[in-house]
């Protein structure tokens, strides 16, 4: 999961699954008009029209953004490899620029690989919302009392009016059940009967739901790193602050065996809770950013980027640096980032819509810390689990969880880490058991945010799968591959202070 953001949601009632859908539903009236992208010629770039409103078609029309790489062997073509990169706000249109998730040349031969930007996102009518308004979001872990609970609520309404007034009638229809219809119509427009698709992260929502509303046009849905759709506000935050808590032991072992550790052989939690302390009491600013200073839970927003590496050894040499005073440069931290104009996209509402998380006042949001802080002594909270759930208090919710019921989808291949900092292996095992034999989980026995690429093992996994639809052996593991051999491609840097809410990290991507 990172974004400028803040926003609303209060309702409790749990929506139904959706309901399959036959095959021979209709199809889009319109094909996808290509044309060479202006940031590279050699992809092709189009829009496709779709409703704002699946449920009032009537009521207006937005253009879904796409790009397509493609197949690099047109004679040996399946069709197209739909990918999503996660978030919510991840663009599939600059993953497709940028190659971005780097898949093998049997993919890229075989597969034309298609990305769009979601309803709200990037280039797909972002939401937009006041930058100056944004900056003066609440800090999350500065909330004491009923009082400043109450301010948290009134900021969201206010927040929540402000884009939705500036973004329209899409500001509130940006949630993943209209996105898999968006998805749908995308498939038609391709040409492919039936979808392969590869989502990441925030991603994976979109391949579940999919397959859940659509699992009669399912080719091969490829998901990595898992959501869980099923869990309320404890539950969600419980599981999120213990994976951010399972990353950071992992860190202090490797630190604790590694002589390269800029801490090795000092007591490494002793340092952290010197710097947090300081944290708390204004004493620390970014390295890089002289007088901007870096809050505690911008210090735990750091720890939790890096750990979607995991890039522990800059992790070590920023805290280090930290320690000694030093204003140093790391590439743990975006550089800063300078206001264009008077707005910001937010795609945090997105998460708003499929997520609904109450907490009944402050007395209960100071239970929760409590219980945050006894699951996790070093992190104390979820850099996004945290910041997503008091950004979404008073927001409504038109897609709310549920337990995931697929009925006649074809298999389902789920990946994901064991030490996944943000989404956690829990998760995988909770979706998978919901899936029941439509899935099989692939376990990777290592660190970090996303497994597609870390090593031979699950790489050729997905792609096998993703090829001829052979699933892995039940029960398949892979082994971890050494940190130092994963790409600082990985990482979410943080971004710094501006603009947007303090202590706002990545949300889930």
């Amino acid at each position: 999961m990172r974004r400028p953001v803040l926003i609303l949601t209060l309702l409790a009632a749990l929506a139904a699954p959706l309901a399959p859908v036959p095959a021979a539903a209709a199809t889009p009236s319109q094909a996808v008009r290509w044309a060479p992208c202006a940031e590279d010629p050699a992809v092709d770039c189009g829009t496709l029209t779709v409703p704002i409103d699946w449920n009032n078609p009537g009521a207006g029309t937005f253009e879904l953004a796409l790009a397509r790489r493609r197949a690099s062997d047109p004679a040996a073509r399946i069709g197209s490899l739909v990918i999503n990169p996660g978030g919510p706000g991840g663009s599939g249109v600059t993953s497709v620029l940028n190659n971005w998730l780097s898949f093998t040349p049997q993919i890229t031969s075989r597969f034309d690989i298609v990305g769009f930007d979601p309803r709200g996102v990037a280039r797909s009518h972002p939401i937009t919302c006041s930058l100056e308004l944004a900056q003066q979001a609440p800090d999350p872990l500065s909330i004491k009392d009923q009082a400043g609970w109450d301010a948290l609520l009134a900021f969201n309404k206010r927040y929540g009016d402000d884009c939705r007034r500036r973004t329209g009638p899409l500001f509130d229809n940006v949630h993943t059940g209209y996105v898999i219809r968006d998805l749908d119509a995308l498939r038609a427009a391709l040409g492919d009967d039936k979808l392969t698709y590869y989502g990441v992260s925030y991603g994976t929502l979109i391949g579940q739901l999919y397959a859940e509303r659509y699992p009669r046009r399912v080719r091969a849905l490829a998901l990595d790193s898992n959501m869980d759709h099923s869990l309320g506000t404890q539950a969600f935050l419980e599981t999120e602050t213990w994976t951010s808590q399972d990353s950071f032991d992992e860190f202090v072992s490797w630190c604790e065996r590694t002589a390269s550790c800029a801490l090795h052989g000092r007591d490494l939690r002793a340092v952290w809770r010197d710097l947090l302390g300081r944290a708390e009491r204004g004493e620390l600013t970014f390295p890089g950013q002289p007088g901007v200073v870096l809050r505690k839970l911008d210090l735990i927003g750091v720890a939790f980027s890096a750990f979607y590496g995991p890039a522990w050894s800059e992790l070590a040499d920023l805290l280090a640096a930290m320690e000694s005073g030093a204003q140093v440069a790391s590439p743990l931290l975006a550089p800063p980032v300078k206001a264009a104009g008077e707005t910001v996209n937010d795609a945090t509402f997105v998460f708003c819509q499929d997520y609904a998380l109450p907490v009944r006042g402050y007395r209960e949001w100071d239970r929760l810390l409590r219980r945050s802080a006894a699951i996790a002594p070093d992190m104390l909270v979820s850099a996004a689990a945290h910041p997503l759930t008091l950004a979404c208090q008073g927001a409504a919710t038109p897609n709310p969880q549920h337990r995931l019921k697929l009925d006649g989808s074809p298999g389902l291949l789920l990946g994901n880490a064991l030490h996944d900092p943000a989404t956690p292996y829990m998760w995988a095992t909770g979706t998978a058991r919901q899936a029941g034999r439509a899935a099989r989980l692939l376990t990777y026995e290592g660190w970090g945010h996303g497994i597609y690429g870390r090593g031979d093992c699950p790489t050729a996994a997905f792609d096998r799968f993703l090829l001829s639809r052979d699933l892995p052996a039940k029960g398949a593991r892979c082994p971890a591959v050494p940190p130092a051999e994963v790409t600082l491609k990985r990482l979410q840097p943080f971004p710094g202070p501006l603009p947007g809410r303090p202590g706002w990290t990545s949300a889930l991507r």
